[in-house]
């Protein structure tokens, strides 16, 4: 499934967080939002899942505008992992897993066999299988973000949106993620990414969106965009980057 936007205007009625944008997302292919708090990329992210009405531009997925597309069939094709999600109910880790199974069957009806399955086997893949039964407030910060993603993959969807998924995770479950995402673009998977971290843009991404406040500041492979100079103007610190494959290390901006 792809996705594409054209001079998209963002934000909420009364207030203008971004214009001008301009991305395209094919099967098999990781797009990486990088940008500093309050740049605009989890508003963005919202509107090209529809779930705000964009403000100008257009969205298109699979070649058609996205508000032809009912919520239903978007909630079957598009998985999507928010940085949090709280509930105020109980529910044990699987059934909030099996709820990304609710437009394959149906809001009031029951889980499937099939159902089942595939929650047990996202949570299997995620590595926490063995808290299935576990109440979503009896599990670690981490726990519950693996199961938010775990959820996404349950939907069996073509295009995932992982709105800072390695959020709250250990260095072992942020490679696990990272090891996860290769494999779903190797299925042919789309996947839209936003991060804090360029080092995640250069372990998956195909190409990388650079954004500050709300516009379009760098767009490219990470080779070309994620240099020392792009890096240090768009989060007003230097950076440095040691080898084309190594994690940056920031340094403080020097004294005048």
């Amino acid at each position: 499934m792809s996705l594409e936007a054209r001079d998209l205007s963002f934000g909420f009625r009364g207030r203008v967080v971004g214009s001008g944008i301009d991305l395209a997302l094919a099967p098999g292919r990781v797009l990486c939002l990088l940008g500093p708090n309050g740049s605009g990329k989890t508003t963005l992210m919202r509107t090209l899942l529809g779930l705000l009405p964009r403000l100008g531009g257009e969205i298109r997925l699979d070649g058609r505008d996205l508000e032809s597309w009912s919520p239903r069939e978007r909630a079957s094709r598009l998985g999507y992992v928010p940085q949090s999600a709280e509930t105020f109910f109980d529910f044990s880790l699987i059934e909030m897993v099996e709820m990304g199974r609710t437009a394959h069957r149906g809001i009031f009806a029951r889980p499937s066999r099939r159902d089942g399955e595939a929650a047990r086997q996202a949570l299997e893949t995620l590595g926490i299988s063995t808290l299935a039964e576990r109440p979503i407030h009896g599990v670690s910060g981490g726990e519950r973000q693996l199961a938010l993603i775990a959820r996404a993959l349950a939907t069996e969807a073509s295009l995932l949106v992982l709105d800072e998924p390695t959020a709250n995770l250990d260095f072992g479950n942020q490679m696990r993620v990272l090891a996860e995402i290769e494999r779903l673009r190797e299925s042919g998977i789309a996947i839209l990414l936003c991060s804090h971290d360029p080092g995640h843009a250069l372990e998956v991404a195909d190409e990388v969106l650079l954004i500050r406040d709300g516009r379009t500041f760098a767009r490219g492979t990470p080779s070309e965009v994620l240099s020392d100079a792009n890096l240090s103007r768009l989060y007003g610190i230097e950076v440095h980057y040691h080898g084309p494959h190594a994690r940056p290390v920031r340094q403080a901006p020097s004294q005048p």
